[in-house]
């Protein structure tokens, strides 16, 4: 934990201190996720604060590890390339993405329900890694050989979307929503192109290792 960038890790904190507290108070009869998760914004149960706090919440072990793998997998690699500043500002417009995403598609199809999880935010970072470092090769658990990031990240998405259109009987994952973060997180990509806080030119370190992350960075234009 002392080698994590500070927004990194003060988001790991973040999101299992509140996973612990919300066990503390369902023992007492108190669900924080349903003054916290998001809701419907015509829902009774429905506050201003939730599309921010819906994404600290998380309804089991399974589901704040796999979140909080990715982003300590991933959310270091980020932060120490764009900054703690412009990563902050990133995760949170994702999930904020991710949420109003979400509340698009309840009022679309008119079925309504509850979402938590850091999910939509952690796609966003996903994108973010697949955008900054396309080439660099990823080992997944199922796979026997590398894959490339940007491949990687295309495969989730329309994974994504396929479950989105066709879910399953009995899933209640959001997929829409992590569409929603990756869509949010390539808008800002975009929008930080566009009033040339960066100049998001690739240009690689042939000197470098091919699979090594300093393969690919970024340089600001100033002509």
């Amino acid at each position: 934990m002392r080698n994590l960038p500070v927004v990194t890790k003060y988001l790991l904190i973040a999101n299992f201190a509140l996973w612990f507290l919300d066990i503390f108070f369902e023992r007492y009869g108190v669900r924080l996720t349903n003054a916290f998760g998001l809701f419907y914004f015509e829902h009774g149960a429905f506050h201003i604060w939730q599309p921010l706090t819906y994404m600290f919440m998380h309804a089991n072990m399974s589901h704040i590890l796999c979140n909080m793998f990715a982003l300590w997998m991933f959310g270091p690699v980020i932060e120490n390339e764009w900054g703690s500043k412009r990563f902050a500002i990133y995760y949170l417009i994702c999930g904020l993405g991710a949420a109003l995403t979400q509340e698009v598609v309840w009022w679309l199809t008119g079925s309504y329900g509850v979402t938590i999880g850091a999910s939509g935010a952690v796609f966003g970072i996903l994108f973010a890694f697949g955008w900054l470092f396309p080439d660099v090769r990823l080992f997944l658990f199922l796979l026997p050989i590398p894959i490339r990031a940007r491949v990687f990240v295309m495969i989730y998405a329309a994974f994504e979307l396929v479950a989105g259109l066709a879910p399953s009987a009995g899933d209640n994952v959001a997929h829409f929503a992590h569409l929603g973060g990756m869509l949010f997180g390539w808008l800002l990509i975009l929008g930080w192109k566009h009033i040339h806080w960066e100049d998001w030119k690739w240009q690689k370190n042939e000197k470098s290792s091919k699979n090594d992350y300093s393969n690919y960075h970024y340089h600001r234009n100033i002509d």
